[in-house]
């Protein structure tokens, strides 16, 4: 036994040192880390933006009037946040810390409300945070800047003249008349009853929004209103997001409007990727629209073709390899309570590499947005170019004819002269 006991004791002594080394001398390889996350979301719920002229519920049927946020879009956006709680419980600080997110918002009240109300559920206020112990609420900012001035969040993007004329030219594209054929009478139908003098694809959209809300909210609806017209309704209106950002043109439309937000966010990512610029910054959030989703994800190439809905949020994960190399993953968030679905960009896996990532989305990016929505189209050129050479055709000629006349001058024998004989006279 003891000869046993001796034994285990020098084989435990003899591979104690062994497994020792083999510890110290394996490369230790870090786990990849998040680094850097961007979250563009929609507001939540709303009243109408208007109503058609032969509604019965006109503003005063809203408590706030249109365009605002209600009770249930402050929910929405409370669960959203508390969502993005538990799935960054490991990257963001339990409490709110100013130097960890930054929030930007359109200057609207329902932007801004929908933004105030996620903060509540992202940061529930604890420990020294409480200022009110009856509220479990703390402020935090939001960040915004006139409409007039937003050339980052509110599409489309304006005044840009050369949008305006892939605009018109989506309007006689293939896929335009053809669903402008197929609905005309649907289209004047939904016109006489609404009240509207006009009422086409790119406006038929209001009319669903106004019933879409109305029905949400328990609302009477005009019997001309069945389900079959509503569905009907939904389908255009759906179209009229891609008409605004695509069907014609996509990646020249994205370079005028998507792209110049995809620009901002790739800057955003590249400088949190320099790890000691970052400042501690970890999360940006843009609080924002359905056309400001749908310009993003057109320009990305991953749009479903289909209204974002409200309380939606687009969400960019910058991710750092055990490699040292960087990552994007991309997910879109469309329904409460359940987990964002994975978004790939096309022509990369959905864990794109960083740089391959920004490479992929060169064609949307504008070098100068001002001087490209203001370039002539090649006709306007071509027209230029012609009138030009005209006038220089015609001097040319101008030219030729005059030195001829004065050359023929030149070389003209003299001609008769009257000679005076008033002299010879007097001899």
């Amino acid at each position: 036994m003891a000869a046993e006991r001796s034994f285990t004791s020098g084989s435990l002594w003899g591979i104690t040192p062994l497994l020792l080394a083999l510890v110290c001398c394996t490369p230790f390889t870090l786990a990849r880390q998040l680094s850097f996350v961007t979250l563009v979301y929609r507001h939540g719920d709303r009243s109408p933006v208007k109503a058609y002229p032969t509604d019965v519920h006109q503003a005063n049927a809203w408590p706030q009037g249109f365009g605002q946020l209600t009770q249930i879009g402050m929910k929405q956006h409370w669960d959203l946040g508390q969502e993005l709680r538990a799935r960054y419980k490991a990257f963001l600080n339990e409490s709110y810390n100013r130097h960890e997110i930054y929030v930007r918002s359109t200057d609207v009240d329902r932007t801004l409300m929908s933004a105030e109300a996620n903060l509540a559920g992202l940061y529930p206020p604890a420990g020294s945070q409480v200022f009110n112990p009856n509220i479990t609420w703390q402020p935090i900012p939001v960040h915004t800047v006139p409409s007039a001035d937003d050339q980052l969040l509110d599409f489309p993007l304006s005044p840009c003249p050369l949008y305006q004329k892939l605009q018109e030219e989506t309007r006689h594209s293939e896929e335009y008349t053809n669903l402008t054929r197929d609905n005309l009478e649907f289209l004047r139908m939904v016109a006489n009853k609404t009240g509207l003098s006009d009422c086409s694809l790119e406006s038929v959209w209001s009319v669903y929004d106004t019933l879409f809300c109305e029905k949400m909210h328990n609302l009477s609806l005009p019997t001309w209103a069945s389900d079959d017209v509503l569905a009907r309704l939904r389908v255009l209106k759906d179209f009229s997001f891609r008409f605004l950002f695509g069907v014609h043109q996509r990646v020249e439309k994205a370079r005028l409007q998507g792209g110049v937000f995809v620009d901002q966010i790739l800057k955003n990512v590249s400088y949190a990727a320099q790890k000691t610029a970052s400042n501690g910054l970890k999360l940006i959030a843009y609080s924002a629209h359905d056309t400001t989703l749908a310009a993003l994800q057109m320009a990305l190439d991953v749009h479903n073709g289909k209204q974002a809905p409200y309380a939606s949020c687009h969400m960019f994960e910058l991710y750092e390899e055990d490699s040292g190399n960087f990552t994007v993953e991309m997910y879109f968030r469309n329904e409460s309570g359940k987990a964002p679905f994975p978004l790939t960009l096309p022509g990369c896996t959905q864990r794109c590499p960083l740089q391959e990532f920004k490479q992929l989305l060169q064609p949307v990016i504008s070098q100068d947005w001002q001087q490209e929505c203001q370039i002539s189209n090649k006709t306007q050129d071509t027209e230029i170019i012609i009138g030009l050479a005209a006038c220089g055709c015609i001097l040319f000629l101008l030219v030729v004819l005059l030195l001829v006349v004065l050359f023929r001058q030149k070389s003209q024998p003299p001609g008769y002269h009257h000679v005076s004989n008033v002299g010879e006279e007097h001899n």
